[in-house]
């Protein structure tokens, strides 16, 4: 038994999205303010908390107005009509999770109260987790009530006086709760609401739509399940992303239970002690010399404590107190074994110290708070998965326990953002190890009739870079008036078949990714660009002259020409801003220095196959040629690539025309003077003497061709970057160009987004 698909609909900005989830472990990657945070908190709030912890901003924003409007019907009945107290018209305003699950013939019996039809034997299984009002008609009288109340107040407020002869001042401005039902729900929602599990049909599950998903209409008339149908299923555990470390405070427990903070890695393993350990709990043999320990402690304590207070007690009794027939007062402990761990420094880090002459080497123990909060997180992270496993098989006490009954099929781990505090590295370490752990028991393993699911959200391109595409789940932004819904929402890619079957693409991306970085899951823009020098420049152009750019989260790739296009189907997926910074590639027959007139055909894979797909260099010189791609009103492609420069010659006036050949001649042609004058070897030493020597800018351009041909243009990249005044350098135009399409595309989606924000919905 697993989870396949989850189902969130009109939770925040969630108006209806499926996740499929993984057999072993689920990430769930996207930019900042995509949703993940949403997704989670769904989760936690429809299965850890049952319903108990909703707010009115886990509504969907674009509900709220017909919500609203529900309320003013039934202010404005005026005993003309009765109100509409149907649940129907809730319905399309609702919070609804929908688990989609996959039950094996042989485990029917886990699910009877979920199957749908009596010929039913397996496959997927479904159910409807929905909040809903519990009683329509009791929401309604306080509501109406309640408004009522607030209109008594205004109606009987004085009117302000104004001035003799002048118009009456404007009553003060004074807002009462409810102002709407929406206001009203502010409030009471918890009180008025609650979670309604129904069950799904299997035959009409359908595909998301454009990814957006299609969640089933209930039978009119169908009747909730009685009770908690996860009940005995599906073992929930998390680990939110406010850990805490640092402080000391009292939470709840993942079991509903209040424990001393819960966090420190001594409040775990006080509360693990509890619950595994205790050997006042269920005893058994092995706990006998424990207890007897204990209990001798107690007595002499106990002994010692009536010496102590002897004199004490007896002074007392120069009062008058006690007398003869009132009882006299005792001292005595209880001491309990998980006592001894009750203390802030029941866990310390021994320091490693080195021996003196002849001396002794001392115990030194820093207390738990000392340690790193990177080290802090790492160790209760591990700590806390071990005791959700430990709960899970019921090991030690749990065994014997009230709880210690069917294990349940399935056990779902929730945690979010694990990344805080940790070194990139450790980050890695931890998405590898942490499903591991979670099934290190001798009764896992690979035994698939316990099921263990692992579901991580991120915003950490090291944790993405240690995950299988197949395990990667994508939320991307959508922004206020896409499929005619007038708030942002977002929607969930499965990356799973972003390349289809295996194929060279697929590996030759999976393997790139891993080699370069995974922060392209996390970008609001992507700048594909050519080689390693475009890749050093770039950012200082962008500081200098292109603030949006520079202060979006914009992801720098850098892939050849020839190899550019194979991100097609991923960037399409993930429907991103992209702009790809390549070179013209002119040949005839072999590579030449790009002319027009000349016959001449590119041979740059990404300007023939991805856009603006023309071979001819001819045709990629056209003033009027489109590099714009436009996939969709969100996403758009842009390439640059070298176009004719009008330059002017050192110490002149005049201009002529240059046709670049790759970005450094590009460079040199744009920056003339700097070049002519710039000290250096390799190829800044012959692009300096092919200035000094050239009668013109056609004979520069060949021996610049020449000198490209076998230069290290790494090498040159780096003397460019140290030289003095490299900071007035201008952009060559045809980056410029791109860089400026970018600039205005990032600050078209900061208008649309924030144009819209109505409030706190993430």
């Amino acid at each position: 038994m697993h989870i396949a698909h989850l189902e969130i609909a009109n939770f925040r900005k969630l108006l209806s999205v499926r996740i499929d989830l993984a057999d072993q472990t689920t990430l769930f990657v996207g930019a900042n303010n995509s949703g993940k945070t949403s997704a989670m908190l769904a989760l936690r709030r429809f299965l850890t908390k049952r319903g108990k912890t909703f707010e009115k901003h886990d509504l969907t924003l674009c509900h709220w107005a017909g919500i609203n409007a529900l309320g003013q019907a039934w202010i404005n009945t005026e005993g003309t009509a009765p109100p509409d107290l149907q649940l129907d018209s809730w319905v399309p305003f609702l919070p609804v999770l929908d688990i989609w699950l996959n039950i094996a013939p042989n485990e029917l019996h886990f699910v009877s109260k979920l199957v749908p039809k009596l010929d039913w034997t397996g496959g997927k299984l479904g159910v409807r987790l929905r909040l809903e009002p519990k009683d329509i008609p009791a929401l309604h009288k306080e509501f109406t009530d309640a408004f009522a109340n607030t209109q008594k107040i205004k109606a009987a407020m004085p009117a302000a006086a104004g001035e003799s002869g002048a118009a009456p001042a404007p009553a003060p401005k004074l807002t009462l709760w409810p102002s709407s039902l929406m206001d009203f729900l502010e409030r009471r929602l918890n009180a008025h609401f609650e979670i309604r599990a129904y069950t799904l049909d299997p035959d009409k599950l359908v595909e998301p739509t454009d990814a957006i998903a299609q969640p089933q209409k209930l039978i009119d008339g169908v009747e909730p399940i009685d009770g908690d149908p996860l009940a005995g299923l599906i073992r929930i555990n998390e680990i939110s992303a406010q850990r805490g470390f640092g402080e000391v405070h009292r939470g709840e427990d993942d079991e509903g239970v209040s424990t001393p903070g819960g966090l420190k890695l001594s409040d775990q393993v006080r509360d693990y002690y509890k619950r595994h350990l205790d050997p006042s709990e269920y005893p058994d043999p092995t706990d006998i010399g424990a207890l007897q320990a204990v209990e001798e402690a107690q007595d002499a304590f106990d002994l010692k404590l009536t010496e102590s207070f002897k004199e004490a007690f007896t002074e007392v009794e120069t009062m008058g107190y006690p007398g003869i027939t009132d009882p006299k007062p005792h001292v005595s402990t209880r001491l309990k074994p998980v006592d001894g761990l009750n203390h802030q420094a029941a866990i310390s880090f021994q320091v490693d110290v080195v021996k003196g002459d002849g001396g002794i080497v001392p115990v030194l123990r820093l207390p738990e708070g000392n340690n790193g909060l990177g080290y802090q997180n790492l160790i209760s992270m591990i700590f806390r998965l071990m005791s959700f496993r430990a709960a899970w098989m019921r090991v030690g006490k749990a065994s014997k326990g009230p709880d210690a009954g069917q294990l349940e099929p399935l056990h779902l781990v929730l945690v979010e953002e694990p990344e805080a505090h940790l070194h990139a590295q450790v980050q890695q370490v931890f998405i590898k190890k942490a499903y591991e752990v979670l099934r290190a028991h001798e009764d896992l393993g690979e035994n698939s009739a316990l099921c263990t699911q692992l579901v991580v959200s991120t915003h950490s391109s090291h944790v993405a870079h240690e995950t299988p595409y197949s395990c990667l789940r994508y939320f991307r932004r959508l922004p206020a008036g896409m499929n005619k819904v007038q708030i942002p929402t977002s929607v969930v890619i499965n990356l799973t078949n972003a390349f289809g079957e295996e194929s060279e693409t697929k590996r030759f991306v999976t393997r790139y990714l891993r080699a370069q970085h995974a922060d392209v899951f996390f970008a609001d823009a992507l700048i594909l660009v050519e080689g390693s020098a475009e890749r050093m420049f770039l950012p200082n152009f962008i500081a200098r002259d292109y603030a949006r750019v520079n202060q979006g989260y914009v992801s720098m790739l850098e892939v050849g020409g020839s190899h550019a296009h194979r991100l097609k189907p991923l960037i399409n997926l993930l429907g991103i801003t992209t702009l790809i910074i390549t070179d013209l590639d002119a040949q005839s027959g072999e590579a030449v220095q790009p002319k027009v007139g000349e016959n001449q055909v590119t041979n740059n894979d990404t300007l023939k196959s991805w856009w603006p797909q023309k071979t001819k260099i001819d045709e990629l010189l056209d003033p009027d040629v489109n590099k714009v791609l436009k996939q969709t009103a969100l996403h758009e492609v842009r390439v640059a690539y070298q176009t004719p420069i009008e330059v002017v010659w050192p110490e002149g006036t005049s201009t002529q025309t240059a046709i670049p050949y790759t970005f450094e001649d590009a460079l040199a042609f744009t920056n003339m003077k700097f070049f002519s004058e710039l000290d250096g070897i390799g190829l800044v030493a012959k692009f300096r003497e092919a200035i000094a020597n050239s009668a013109n800018v056609g004979e520069t351009g060949t021996k610049f061709f020449q000198a490209l041909r076998k230069g290290v243009k790494a090498e040159f990249a780096l003397n460019v970057l140290g030289a003095e005044g490299f900071e007035k350098l201008a952009v060559p135009s045809y980056i410029a160009d791109g860089l400026a399409w970018l600039n205005g595309q990032l600050e078209k989606k900061q208008i649309e987004v924030l144009s819209t924000d109505l409030g706190s919905d993430k």
